[in-house]
């Protein structure tokens, strides 16, 4: 009778173990992608691409034209900015993913529309723009980002941070 409490318990921390190493191995194995950024050039000079700014948009046109402007000619900045709006599950590795889905490699650039629609991609963007413009280094953006955004938020991009 004692047999199969005992078999039972055995099979639920041989699983729990297993689980357990698995997840371990998948978040090591993230967390070591997300510390090798590739180094992407800006656009360059000249007009971009014509923006995705033609259905409705989650903020002021303005602004929102900004933040993309600002994604395609400051890459060395939004790669290392996370985003916390659930686009990891789309394959976003950082806020940059939220408004430029390629770049070639002379920095020209093909939006993603995500960031049209969804105020927190444009307002994590967004902060990261003004302090940017206001001098800060991009791990000063990534620190400040991170204390104001990731203390609420329930799930973020597994985005790499910037060498200091």
């Amino acid at each position: 009778m004692m047999r199969r409490p005992a078999f039972a318990l055995a099979v639920l921390v041989t699983g729990g173990l297993f689980l357990t190493a698995a997840l371990d191995a998948g978040q090591q194995a993230r967390g070591a992608a997300a510390q090798a950024a590739p180094t992407m050039k800006p656009a360059p000079a000249g007009p971009l691409p014509p923006m995705p700014l033609g259905g409705p948009l989650a903020r002021p046109r303005e602004i929102v034209s900004a933040v993309y402007e600002f994604a395609a000619r400051h890459p060395e900045v939004l790669q290392y900015v996370p985003c916390y709006c659930g686009c990891e599950q789309l394959g976003h590795g950082g806020n940059h993913d939220c408004f430029v889905s390629a770049r070639d490699a002379n920095g020209r650039v093909q939006w993603n529309d995500h960031g049209t629609h969804c105020t927190v991609c444009i307002d994590v963007a967004r902060d990261a723009m003004l302090m940017f413009n206001s001098g800060a280094s991009p791990v000063q953006i990534r620190a400040a980002i991170d204390q104001k955004w990731g203390s609420r938020a329930i799930t973020q991009t597994p985005t790499p941070r910037p060498r200091s």
